[in-house]
């Protein structure tokens, strides 16, 4: 059950340090990525976002050419 289960309240700076508190423990939970990990998935994500950058910057080019095209300059 929760930290409050006495069913009184807590005022409300009580309540932002059961918050703090809750959060901390949760963090201590989390299984952190080494840094040879970390440095492989940025390097993961890097290399996607250009890709669909290119993607989408090439889609935009050329749906800017057809619509010239279609409409005159």
């Amino acid at each position: 059950m929760s930290e409050n289960s006495e069913g009184k309240e807590l005022g409300f700076f009580a309540r932002i340090a059961l918050f703090y508190r809750q959060a901390i423990n949760e963090l201590r939970k989390v299984v952190w990525p080494s840094r040879n990990m970390l440095t492989t998935y940025t390097g993961v994500v890097l290399v996607f976002v250009t890709f669909v950058i290119a993607v989408v910057s090439i889609f935009d080019l050329g749906l800017t050419k057809l619509v010239f095209f279609v409409f005159g300059e």
